[in-house]
């Protein structure tokens, strides 16, 4: 039958089983805790860590919370959680304690600078946590001193009761030099004059002092700020470094740095105006003194420089918090950057007060009287610059000190803050050298220039060498009675003995001690000008040893000093005399620190008149002054220049007799002059000896230097002059307290009478001196039995058969040298080096012109110490 249509048929149904719910886990009480495998830690202390107790559930997932806990602790190196029906059992493993941090391998860094870095610690619980990040802690010391090579491999030793020994074996690895620096997309300027804006430079052999050369990220970055502000001053206003990549080579050992630059456009100034709100600031008139004209080539550092001044000038007139703000109007179709200085009103300021911090030793007032400012006085910028360098003058503290101006209780107050961190002011120094004249000579003083905080100075010196010997003592307080009136006293005892040459040995010839002393007083003028008076007394004596250098000369049977055997300028030396002087001087000082001066200028007349009583009367007048100047990049160029002239009012003495005596003239030599001895510049007297005679009796004359006596005799007149500049180091060599300068240094010392010379040759009777007896009288010795007997010294000569006992001196011609106003000139270099056993300098000096007699001397250092 046909179909018909119909319902679907429904499919067949399947049996469903009955869906059941899971089980829950079974949840069991804690019937009891046990804690075991724990050695140090009692078992209540290890429970207490975990959130299980008994008599709670316990489930898996408290379990592991457990678990997480005891980790958290750092006490565990494992743990273990087991459950058995509810008594739960904890087992533990316990990290160790360390005993003891061992370094090994570090040679470039010590163990002081390493384990202030270091977490772990001797008695604290070692884990693995914490070693590996003390590895990155000294991996990254090492990256700081440009040891990118460095490894650190830790190490741990195990020793009884748990305990184990923390070794940190190190390879310091080379230090990363920079091998090269590439520069991509500079048009204006080449390579050679971007890399010589930047700190960071290329490894090169002659950079063996400086540390600019080793790979520093900070510097990397500080190298980007120098490129840009170098374009800045050269008009680029557009410039930006692109990027800048430092990679370092497959052996770790350099790095090669890559800077991508678009220097853009240049720019010149467009309008440059400067608009005041404040009453006393005229804007017209200040835009006359700034240093930028329209049409001018940009340059953002005369922008930078214009702001500081006109700060400055508002300081000047006691607005100490002026808003100076620099408003720009760049136009990049003419190319021009317009700049408008804007000065917003503030209030004028006074002093509210000054605090000092920081002085422990120092008093309070020997700071605050070299404020040039005091408390309600209206703030002036130039008087707190002035004050900044008086401090600085003191010497007692920082370098680069700055007194910071900070708000007061209300607008118009202003506190000056000045942070002080004392240096050591005592000093011994000690000078060693070697003289072609002394020999060895070594020089000591101790001087504290802040005794007992109060500012005074207390200085002790002692002088030693073969032939010459001295101490002295002096005391200065800068402020009586707290008033500006420096007060000062000198006692002193000078011993200088010549020498001259008997064969090969030196002996002395004269000996000329000094005892004297000195009173000063000192005063300010003005505030760059102060003045100065002082009285000296002291008493010479100059004599030579009788029995060598005294004959009887005229056959009277009295003694007398022989030039024949001393030289007559010795003996127009000799004497005793007392010499009183009153004297003055007036110095002009705008130095920024008196110390170690960087800018400023220093001139000082001086004169002393003896002749107030005494055996000596003269006028001597010295005029001298320097300069410093700070040329750029840490350069200190100085220069300065002296010179002095002594008149004597004391009656001509005779023919080839200078009116001024020997002791009172001016010497030139090492220390004043570099590259020459100790008065090895000057008028001289050379004594040669005649060793005999040659086959056709000519004299010979022994000119060998060792054998030739050499007398300084000073001069009525000298000059000396100096340029110097002092180099700056790399950020390693300054950390060292390295600062090496180069020098030229001219001079001269001149002006006496021309003194009489003698010249005996062998066989000249002139040279035979009869030897007198006790009682002086002439001598005669028998031809046989060698008998002596006395004459009366008138006598015509001995009786027959006898013979005059006498000396027959060694034959020799004198010369006399070195008087002349030509300059000698020495040039060279030097280094102080703040050593860790205290200053040290060291002068390397080349004499370029030098005249006959003088005397030279290469090497020269000296050595002290701070406390």
């Amino acid at each position: 039958m046909p179909a018909a249509a119909q319902d679907a048929v429904p499919a067949p149904q399947q049996a469903v089983p009955p869906v059941t719910a899971l089980a829950p886990a079974p949840v069991e009480t804690i019937r009891s805790i046990t804690v075991v495998g724990n050695q140090r830690l009692e078992a209540d202390t290890v429970i207490s860590y975990m959130p299980l107790r008994v008599g709670e559930p316990y489930t898996p997932a408290r379990g592991d919370e457990a678990l997480r806990a005891l980790y958290a602790t750092e006490l565990f190196a494992d743990a273990q959680i087991r459950n058995n029906q509810g008594a739960i059992t904890i087992e533990v493993r316990e990290n160790p304690v360390i005993n003891r941090i061992v370094l090994e391998g570090n040679k470039r860094l010590k163990d002081d600078k390493i384990n202030p870095e270091i977490r772990l610690a001797p008695r604290q619980i070692f884990t693995r946590t914490k070693a590996r990040a003390d590895v990155a802690r000294i991996v990254e010391l090492y990256r700081r001193q440009g040891r990118f090579g460095a490894t650190v491999e830790p190490k741990i030793v195990q020793l009884d009761q748990n305990r184990v020994d923390v070794v940190f074996e190190i390879d310091e690895g080379p230090r990363s030099k920079i091998r090269q620096i590439n520069i991509l997309g500079n048009e204006k300027f080449s390579d050679g004059q971007l890399r010589s804006e930047m700190v960071t430079k290329q490894s090169r052999f002659y950079r063996f002092f400086s540390s600019s050369d080793v790979y520093d990220p900070d510097r990397l970055a500080f190298d980007q700020q120098k490129l840009r502000q170098f374009y800045l001053t050269q008009g680029y206003a557009d410039f930006r470094v692109v990027s800048a990549v430092a990679e370092l080579t497959a052996d770790r050992s350099d790095f090669i740095i890559t800077y991508v630059v678009e220097e853009g456009e240049r720019y010149k100034f467009g309008d440059v105006k400067v608009e005041s709100d404040i009453r006393d600031f005229s804007g017209e008139a200040l835009q006359r003194t700034l240093p930028m004209k329209a049409g001018d080539w940009y340059n953002a550092k005369q922008v930078e420089d214009s702001v500081t001044s006109l700060n400055e000038t508002a300081g000047l007139f006691g607005y100490a918090f002026a808003d100076v703000q620099p408003d720009f109007e760049r136009d990049p179709e003419t190319k021009t950057m317009g700049v408008t200085f804007k000065v917003a009103e503030a209030p004028r300021v006074y002093v509210e007060r000054i605090d000092i911090n920081g002085n422990t030793i120092t008093r309070d007032k020997v700071i605050r009287r070299e404020f040039r400012l005091a408390e309600g006085d209206p703030f002036n910028s130039i008087r707190v610059k002035r004050s900044r360098d008086r401090i600085q003058s003191l010497g007692y503290f920082q370098e680069n000190l700055e007194i910071e101006q900070q708000p007061g209780s209300s607008p118009d107050r202003v506190v000056l803050v000045t942070n002080v961190e004392e240096k050591p002011t005592g000093e011994l120094n000690v000078s060693a050298g070697f003289s072609s004249l002394e020999r060895f000579l070594v020089n000591l003083s101790i001087t504290q220039r802040n005794f007992m905080g109060k500012g005074q100075i207390l200085r002790a010196a002692v002088n030693y060498s073969t032939y010459s010997k001295s101490a002295e003592l002096s005391f200065t307080e800068p402020y009586l009675f707290d008033r500006n009136i420096a007060v000062g006293g000198d006692i002193y005892r000078r011993d200088y003995r010549n020498f001259n040459f008997v064969g090969e040995r030196r002996d002395t010839t004269y000996e000329q001690v000094t005892t004297g002393g000195q009173l000063r007083l000192g005063f300010p003028i003005t505030e760059y000008l102060n003045g100065a008076l002082r009285y000296s007394l002291s008493y010479d004596e100059v004599g030579l040893d009788r029995s060598t250098f005294y004959s009887d000369i005229d056959n009277d049977g009295d003694l007398e000093c022989d030039p024949l055997r001393a030289g007559r300028y010795l003996c127009d030396a000799i004497g005793n005399r007392t010499t009183s002087s009153i004297g003055y001087t007036l110095a002009y000082s705008t130095l920024n620190n008196g110390i170690r001066p960087t800018r400023g200028e220093r001139v000082s007349l001086s004169q002393d008149f003896a002749g107030l009583g005494g055996s000596t009367h003269y006028l001597r007048t010295r005029l001298n002054g320097a300069k410093y100047w700070e040329v750029g990049s840490g350069f200190i160029l100085s220069s300065s220049l002296e010179g002095g002239y002594i008149r004597s009012f004391e009656k001509p003495r005779g023919s080839g007799v200078d009116p001024v005596r020997l002791t009172d003239r001016f010497f030139l030599g090492e220390p004043q002059i570099r590259g020459f001895d100790i008065r090895g510049v000057g008028p001289r007297i050379q004594r040669a000896f005649y060793s005999g005679v040659d086959d056709d009796g000519n004299p010979i004359l022994n000119t060998d230097r060792d054998q030739v006596t050499d007398d300084a005799l000073g001069g009525r007149a000298y000059y000396l002059g100096r340029v110097e500049l002092e180099i700056p180091l790399g950020t390693g060599a300054r950390e060292m307290g390295l600062r090496p300068s180069a020098f030229i240094d001219i001079g001269s010392v001149f002006g006496i009478e021309d003194p009489i010379v003698n010249d005996f040759p062998p066989g000249d009777p002139r040279l035979i001196r009869p030897i007198l007896s006790e009682s002086g009288l002439r001598q005669c010795r028998a031809n046989s039995g060698g008998t002596l007997s006395t004459i009366p010294n008138d006598a015509a000569g001995c009786p027959a058969g006898t013979t005059l006992e006498a000396r027959t001196n060694t034959a020799f011609r004198e010369t006399f040298l070195g008087d002349t106003w030509k300059p000698r000139i020495s040039i060279g270099f030097g280094v102080n080096w703040n050593s860790p056993f205290g200053p040290f300098r060291i002068d390397i000096a080349k004499a370029l012109v030098k005249y006959e007699g003088d005397d030279t001397k290469l090497f020269a250092f000296n050595v002290g110490t701070a406390f």
